[in-house]
């Protein structure tokens, strides 16, 4: 199993565990991640109920960092 993305992240989530689960069901990067819903951790095979709650928090987090971020953006234009 390489390190990546989601494998780090599922480590600071205690749940390293799922990781090769997570990348075999196509779950190998953040983006896909915060789709991830009820039908999706029975695929991926997270059955332990605080295991699954713990995961869906994260993703609550993960859609909320990208909801404060959709305000910021940068032009790149020369200065006047």
């Amino acid at each position: 199993m390489c390190t990546n993305i989601v494998y780090e992240w599922l480590k600071t989530l205690q749940l390293p565990q799922y990781a090769e689960s997570f990348v075999d069901n196509g779950y190998d990067d953040l983006e896909v991640c915060k789709q991830i819903g009820e039908p999706d951790l029975d695929a991926i095979g997270v059955a332990v109920p605080h295991h699954r709650r713990r995961i869906h928090e994260a993703v609550r987090r993960l859609k909320e960092a990208d909801e404060r971020a959709a305000g910021l953006y940068f032009t790149l234009e020369p200065p006047p």
